[in-house]
């Protein structure tokens, strides 16, 4: 059931509404010249300086932007809702609801439904990058203006109460604006973790509880055994992750001080979470003892604790004589504040892990059920031990991601430290590499000394790794991810880590070591690299720690940069093929650490799609993803949208365990016209980029230049500082492109290599027609990169252009721009034999209300961009001024665009 005309209807009024909230406040603080830019809808109509002030051009448009999101954001909540009024929760596409209608009418039974929503396991990993220029408090106030839009939509409130809302709507519009948009400096890593925190903390919890509510009231309203869904055993298994003070590819600031520090934090706020639910507990487990006989095994249990805690669970059971399950409760707290305090002298009066927790747990719900007091457990007890299993005693694991180039460096320099003629390690051969590593990792002499100093890179890595070992010697390893290896290029990138590791004690550990494939050579190189670490010996010796499961991380940002977004995209769906097959080979689980970004360059896009679009027996239950930038705020900035997200991304997984019992035959797809397509769009890419003047171009056409001087994140845009595309991040290299509205890394190849299909294959051509219909991959595809074309602004674009003042290098890439842009929207129109006008009207709509004001943040972005750049360093203080304004407008073009990193 799609958006109607109501839907769309509801939308324009929330539109209308929140407009003339906005409005009202400007005109109150005697902005009236806001009010006409704000109310304005004219075409081309240019707000120059000399009737505003650019910055107040800036910042009212991006603020006009998030509101529109906002509205936007909730329409689609409304929709959702309406849905299931109308037409049950299973008509939510992505949705729980959804899942089990599917597998009830596919005669699923309803223990391998159990098992495959118990079997999933999801795991967001939020990740700081430079396309995330909001503050906590912008964020904060985005949630608290979003709760009111929400209230507002009760149809019981009085007029009077309706004018109380929107009067608070217009205070609240009134300190945003006078809070300012972005980072006046730029954001250190401190700032960046407290954006992370606030995330696990204020949101994921609360959006926990209402994730499981949908999975039971889905699983009722079906009319399944309601008995089966009450127990938290049964539910998906959804932790978190953080790059946050772990991921030191390329970013000088992230220390082994910093790695320590943030693992601590991390600690500290799971630990204060559980004790806040485990208080609310004990003060709702008003069970009478005067009423309701105490069960022998509750006495037991207490006594045990009373006895482990001697004084402090004597005072404990002081209290609420009458109220033994509530004495139980605050005996648990006694131990859990031990464990805050590391009162760690007797074992039995703290708790070692979060599992030891979950035990106690369990044992009270068992004996509430056992005597009859199933809705009580239900009622107070669930949640509880959901947030425990979640969030641990470590709230999100902190994965430690390192470039293969940087750990090449660290065993040079401990080669030369230690008096070694040949240690050049960073250019021997493979052979040479491996064999050296072999034979140090046979022999369990170490070769590193914790007194000596090495270099910078050695003594960097070693120490981080030594304060992984010394958090797991007093913690536990809970809140460790796993060791991350960017550019993963041979095996001996990964034996590298084994001995790094074995030197800091660290290889009997649970840590997985992870090859990060990232290029498409990579990703092509991906499944003899993998076969190769599979069988060696020591990974054999480690899989049983490791629950016989591989992580393999795939990178869609490095891949795109290299070949093109349709090739990217198709390498990386073979990869997962070719490397599901090495696992099962070797009796290897392997699960994919998905390294996607906002932007659909980037991997970004609806999860339930993602997820279908993933080939088949690829997916076994465990799913990583990042959530990166802009998109933490998209996807989970608040409870509805975040509840709906967070389903769609464990259902879709779900989906795939059944899927792999139930679907036996193999579909036929083209694979081979495919191949084909992306052969010829990547070789229509590469020979773009490798168009003399390409990088030039790229430089003067886009604000590349500016990203590079950003305040929005701690990184810096390159990893080493050379200035070439090859060291470039992927993420600024998207970033810019989008934000001149060229956006080619979304769309560009994929028409000229339609076109060559259609013309020597149309045989071929006609099979991925039929295929835009029924292969998810390629309609996924397909509907992405449309979206791009869409999104790309033909006029904004040749205005960018003309940056360059090559005019014959401009006219070259240009009209390879135009041609492929034209030939990419007629033919997937083609494809799918209707316009995109007609299928994506939601779309289009969106835009209406987004590019005329888009128009005048361009003209600002471009005047002020020749202006920066035609000063001269001896005007500082100017170019300093007018960098802030051009900072300031990528703030609010971002905002426009949505997704642009």
């Amino acid at each position: 059931m799609a958006f109607n005309e109501k839907d769309y209807q509801k939308i324009s009024t929330d539109r209308t509404f929140i407009i003339d909230c906005y409005t009202e406040m400007l005109s109150r603080i005697n902005e009236k010249e806001l009010v006409d830019l704000i109310n304005n809808t004219e075409e081309g109509k240019k707000f120059e300086e000399n009737e505003l002030s650019s910055e107040k051009i800036i910042q009212s448009l991006s603020i006009y932007f998030q509101l529109m999101t906002l509205v936007e954001e909730n329409g689609a909540t409304q929709y959702r809702r309406r849905l299931e009024d109308q037409e049950k929760i299973t008509a939510i596409r992505g949705s729980w609801g959804e899942a089990f209608h599917f597998w009830k009418n596919s005669n699923v039974t309803e223990e391998d439904m159990l098992n495959a929503v118990s079997a999933t396991h999801v795991i967001p990993v939020l990740t700081a990058h430079p396309t995330e220029a909001k503050r906590v408090t912008v964020i904060e106030l985005h949630r608290e203006l979003y709760l009111l839009l929400v209230k507002k939509e009760n149809t019981s409130l009085s007029k009077l109460e309706q004018n109380e809302i929107k009067e608070k709507i217009i205070q609240l519009l009134e300190r945003w604006w006078r809070t300012g948009e972005i980072y006046l400096e730029k954001p250190d890593i401190k700032d960046e973790r407290a954006n992370v925190l606030y995330y696990l903390t204020k949101i994921f919890p609360n959006v926990l509880v209402k994730s499981d509510q949908e999975i039971i009231n889905s699983w009722i309203e079906l009319g399944l055994n309601p008995q089966k869904i009450k127990n938290p055993d049964y539910f998906p298994k959804i932790n978190f992750g953080s790059w946050v003070g772990g991921d030191r590819d390329g970013h000088p600031f992230v220390t082994p001080a910093v790695t320590k520090e943030t693992l601590l934090l991390h600690r500290k706020a799971a630990l204060t979470l559980i004790k806040e639910d485990l208080i609310h507990l004990a003060k709702k487990i008003s069970i009478s003892a005067v009423s309701n006989p105490v069960p022998f095994q509750l006495s037991e249990m207490i006594q045990e604790k009373v006895s482990a805690l001697g004084e402090m669970g004597k005072k404990a059971v002081e209290r609420n004589h009458y109220e033994p399950w509530r004495q139980f409760v605050n005996l648990i707290i006694c131990q859990l504040e031990n464990t805050i305090t590391e009162n760690f002298e007797d074992s039995k009066t703290y708790y070692k892990s979060s599992k030891a927790l979950q035990e106690d747990l369990k044992k009270l719900r068992e004996v509430l059920v056992q005597n009859g007091f199933q809705s009580i457990a239900e009622d107070l007890l669930f949640s509880v031990e959901r947030t425990v299993q979640c969030f641990g005693f470590h709230l999100a694991k902190l994965d430690i991601r390192q470039n293969s180039a940087f750990h090449d460096k660290a065993i040079s320099q401990i080669l030369k430290a230690s008096g070694e003629t040949d240690y050049d390690f960073e250019n021997w051969e493979e052979e040479k590499r491996v064999n050296y590593l072999n034979q140090v990792l046979s022999n369990n002499a170490f070769i590193t000394d914790v007194t000596i100093s090495y270099g910078p890179e050695a003594d960097n890595v070693l120490d981080c790794y030594r304060v992984i070992r010394q958090h797991i010697s007093q913690y536990g390893a809970e809140g460790i991810g796993s060791f991350i290896v960017s550019m993963t290029r041979n095996l001996s990138d990964l034996l590298v880590v084994y001995l790094l590791m074995r030197e800091t004690q660290l290889l009997n550990t649970k840590i997985r070591v992870v090859p990060l494939l990232e290029t498409i050579e990579d990703l092509q190189n991906g499944s003899e690299i993998l076969e190769k670490f599979l069988q060696h010996p020591i990974t054999i010796s480690r899989a049983k720690n490791l629950d016989g499961k591989q992580e393999v991380m795939l990178g869609y940002s490095d891949s795109n940069k290299d070949g093109g977004t349709i090739a990217s995209k198709w390498n990386l769906h073979k990869a997962e093929i070719a490397l599901s097959e090495i696992g099962k080979k070797h009796n290897t689980e392997i699960y994919f650490f998905h390294g996607t970004g906002g932007t659909i360059s980037r991997g970004g896009g609806k999860y339930h799609r993602f997820l279908e679009s993933m080939p088949e027996q690829t997916v076994f239950g465990t799913v990583k993803i990042t959530v990166q930038g802009e998109s933490v705020a998209q996807l989970f900035g608040n409870p509805m949208t975040a509840k709906y997200n967070l389903n769609a991304l464990s259902s879709g997984t779900a989906r795939h365990i059944i899927q792999n019992k139930y679907k036996t035959e193999k579909p036929q797809y083209p694979f081979d016209s495919m191949e084909f397509l992306a052969q010829k769009s990547f070789e229509h890419y590469r020979n773009l980029i490798e168009t003399p003047g390409f990088i030039n171009f790229y430089g003067k056409a886009t604000c590349i230049d500016v990203l590079e001087k950003s305040k929005i994140g701690s990184r810096p845009a390159r990893r080493t500082g050379t200035r070439t595309l090859q060291d470039l991040r992927a993420i600024p290299w998207v970033f810019s492109w989008n934000l001149s509205r060229i956006a080619l890394t979304g769309w560009y190849g994929l028409g000229e290599a339609l076109k060559i299909l259609k013309s020597e294959k149309p045989q071929e051509y006609q099979q991925l027609k039929e295929a835009a219909q029924n292969w998810n991959f390629f309609k996924f595809l397909m509907i992405q990169t449309e979206t791009n074309l869409i999104l790309s602004n033909l006029e904004i674009m040749k205005k960018y252009a003309e940056l360059d003042q090559n005019e014959e290098e401009r006219n070259l890439l240009m009209d390879k721009f135009l041609a492929d842009h034209q030939n990419g929207v007629q033919l997937i129109e083609e494809l799918f034999g209707e316009a995109a006008l007609e299928r994506r009207s939601g779309q289009y709509d969106n835009l209406k209300w987004r590019n005329q004001k888009l128009d005048v943040l361009h003209h600002l972005h471009l005047h002020y961009l020749q202006r920066w750049r035609n000063l001269d360093d001896e005007n500082k203080l100017e170019k300093d001024k007018i960098l802030n304004k051009l900072l300031s407008l990528i703030n609010a073009i971002s905002s426009g665009l949505k997704n642009t990193g």
